[in-house]
């Protein structure tokens, strides 16, 4: 038997609908506000930023959203994306675990991104939008939408987190060559930008920073648009691709999964692998153990608090309940800066009220060994974020072996690492170590959260 199995399917079954988990949960999240009012926001809030068919897409509540045929088309170039079965990874643990990983890095910018970055700047390029902004904190979401950008003929601004343009030049230069414009933010490019360098001239910046100054641009022009990369329901719906797929290929192993492992910033890869087994499960379905796995340095689902709060720092957004940290957190410069975000997706967020999943945090390093050690035996070097993944599946495979139980555990390895090898030379020379929050400005930033009465 070979080390290790490809299941793949052919173009011909790649979804024709995204899914659309709202249809099938107990209850629905909480309404998103307007942060003058305090009443729930309607699409005319929304329409300044949005092309009025994601507007739909965020509110919908129908199960299958079809996906538009120049949509699909693009998705050919890289979907189906294959399963492996980590046969060596298996042996080297000594578990009787079956572990199974998506493989996401296979796309043209490396990653998941290019699920929802295709979809958004289609619906932006029906509506007649000419340009779209947007933040990035690794640069695997800014790389995507440059990409979906230069497809669809739409110009794109990227306001990427400081630390990370500095950390991360290549994924930069990919930005610039599919042609996008990418600046470090805070910038004074906005009015929010220069306010930041005002107060904080060597501010590191943050996803909530990057995310106000793209707001702003987009707000204050009629041509052009916001997009975002995660958190909104519309960005998670585009990415249940990945659960479909992976549901049909472990069909042609026989397999199914008893634990789901996803690590999570914002909240759209976890939703991509784990929503469609997740629906499939209220339907009456196979119950599978879900685990959500975040960086330690920004635990906002294992320290942070479920209310209601703005998606940005510069308080330019409405307000949407969530696990948070507080929008004014600004984490440490960790490498996985995909996963530097203040809060977490009000849907996912939701789910882990309701109980349907667990979450757990790792620090930096072990996330690294855990990627090393998966590329020695698999030979892909995950990108930091996905090296979360990597540690919790590892950390399952070990628990089945300590417990003589044989179990199918499946994670989506969201993107490759090719870009971010500074990073794994950081951690080979000791330069790569794990960093603490401050206490004290998370109580802060948590003290600072808006007042929302609780409904009557």
């Amino acid at each position: 038997m070979v080390d290790s199995v490809k299941y793949t399917l052919g173009e011909e079954r790649i979804p024709k609908h995204w899914y659309n988990l709202m249809a099938d949960l107990p209850s629905l999240p909480p309404p998103v506000l307007h942060p003058g009012t305090l009443k729930p926001v309607g699409p005319d809030d929304l329409a300044p930023l949005f092309p009025m068919s994601l507007i739909r897409q965020e509110v919908s509540t129908e199960r299958e959203v079809e996906i538009p045929e120049p949509v699909r088309e693009v998705y050919k170039q890289w979907r189906v994306t294959p399963l492996y079965r980590a046969r060596r990874l298996e042996r080297a643990l000594q578990t009787p675990a079956r572990i199974y990983y998506k493989y996401e890095g296979v796309s043209p910018a490396g990653s998941h991104k290019p699920n929802t970055a295709v979809a958004q700047a289609f619906y932006n390029k029906e509506a007649g939008v000419k340009k779209i902004t947007t933040e990035t904190g690794a640069g695997q979401w800014g790389s995507s939408l440059a990409f979906a950008g230069a497809v669809f003929g739409i110009d794109v601004q990227v306001f990427m987190v400081r630390v990370s343009y500095n950390q991360k030049p290549y994924r930069r230069a990919l930005m610039e060559t599919y042609g996008a414009k990418c600046i470090a933010s805070p910038s004074m490019e906005t009015n929010y930008g220069r306010s930041v360098l005002e107060k904080s001239p060597d501010s590191n910046g943050s996803l909530g920073i990057a995310i106000s100054e793209a707001v702003e641009i987009a707000a204050g022009h009629d041509d052009t648009k916001y997009a975002l990369g995660s958190v909104l329901n519309h960005v998670l719906l585009h990415q249940t691709v990945i659960g479909q797929e992976a549901i049909e290929q472990l069909a042609i192993a026989n397999d199914y999964p008893d634990v789901i492992v996803g690590c999570t910033g914002g909240g759209s890869n976890f939703a991509g692998i784990v929503f469609p087994f997740l629906g499939a499960q209220l339907r009456g379905g196979r119950k599978v153990r879900i685990v959500a796995v975040e960086p330690s340095a920004c635990p906002s689902l294992t320290r942070g608090r479920y209310a209601y709060d703005f998606g940005d720092t510069g308080h330019m957004t409405p307000l949407t309940k969530m696990h948070t940290l507080g929008s004014t957190f600004i984490p440490p410069g960790f490498h996985a800066g995909g996963l530097r975000y203040h809060g977490m997706a009000p849907l996912v967020s939701h789910i882990k009220q309701l109980g349907l999943i667990e979450a757990r945090a790792y620090h930096q390093t072990q996330c690294f060994e855990a990627g090393v050690f998966f590329a020695r035996h698999e030979g892909i070097v995950p990108a930091p974020e996905a090296n979360h993944a990597v540690k919790g599946a590892i950390d399952e495979a070990v628990r089945c072996r300590e417990e003589g139980k044989s179990r199918a555990i499946l994670f989506n390895l969201c993107g490759h690492g090719h870009f971010d090898m500074q990073a794994y030379m950081d951690y080979f020379g000791g330069r790569l170590t794990d960093q603490e929050y401050d206490e004290r400005e998370l109580a802060m930033a948590l003290s600072g959260l808006p007042a929302v009465p609780e409904p009557a």
